[in-house]
């Protein structure tokens, strides 16, 4: 995907996301337990600023939101956050340099697809928590989002903070795992200390293997399913396999 197209999928999200949460800014988001509506969409404004400030900065700001922000009110603040976070993009090339965590990509570029995966992942938990239906999720964009989460924040994660996995991965027996939607495949092995993603899904046996269309896909990872509706997405293999991957995702996304 280039970036135009990321920014076409982070302004329809946002569009939807400001439509939804008017509707009750009290309800529960099941999707983010201990959350109302109203702290979603703050925490959606706090998270844009604080990738403006990473552009602007040169470095991720810490500590981190200023106390100042908790006096603004949710809306408002997200309405300032969305339109300081499309003027940085506005002003920069994708190319140039930008703090943030993820040391192979440290590019505007970078934020450009996180900040359109933020959006949409809320903008779904927004709608479940004011009860609304979930508007589709393109095809491409949900692949995209599928594989930053596996390759950006997992294998990323347990390579760089391998302390933080050590209770789900010490005694891993090394697992081997297919995700696979349409038109895009990805191979995930686990070990002690080890979790790796590779494209393709391969024809050797696995421990477990997730499929379905890529937008069930992308909520499965990402735990966004409404609950108690049937899932589109096919689970098949042992749960204590299904539980090391899924335990590994929650604690890379936190």
């Amino acid at each position: 995907m280039d970036f135009s197209r990321f920014l076409d999928c982070l302004e329809a999200d946002f569009a939807r996301l400001r439509a939804v949460v008017p509707i009750d800014q009290t309800a529960p988001v099941p999707s983010c337990p201990g959350w109302t509506v109203a702290d979603l969409t703050r925490h959606v404004g706090e998270v844009y600023l604080h990738k403006t400030a990473a552009m602007r900065e040169g470095a991720e700001p810490s500590p981190w939101p200023p106390k100042e922000l908790a006096d603004e009110e949710p809306l408002a603040l997200l309405d300032r956050a969305h339109a300081e976070l499309l003027d940085e993009f506005a002003t920069r090339k994708p190319q140039d340099p930008a703090g943030g965590w993820y040391s192979p990509d440290q590019t505007v570029g970078f934020w450009i697809r996180r900040m359109a995966h933020e959006t949409v992942i809320h903008r779904i938990d927004a709608e479940l928590g004011t009860g609304q239906p979930v508007a589709p999720v393109p095809a491409d964009f949900a692949v995209d989002g599928i594989d930053e989460l596996l390759r950006v924040f997992v294998a990323y994660s347990v390579a760089e903070w391998g302390d933080y996995f050590a209770d789900i991965l010490a005694d891993s027996p090394g697992r081997t795992f297919a995700v696979r939607t349409d038109g895009a495949a990805w191979r995930v092995r686990t070990g002690p200390g080890l979790l790796a993603v590779e494209e393709g899904a391969g024809d050797d046996a696995t421990d477990a293997t997730i499929t379905g269309p890529p937008a069930a896909v992308l909520r499965w990872v990402w735990n966004r399913e409404a609950p108690g509706e049937p899932s589109a997405v096919m689970v098949e293999g042992a749960p204590e396999a299904v539980e090391e991957l899924r335990r590994c995702i929650v604690i890379a996304t936190q």
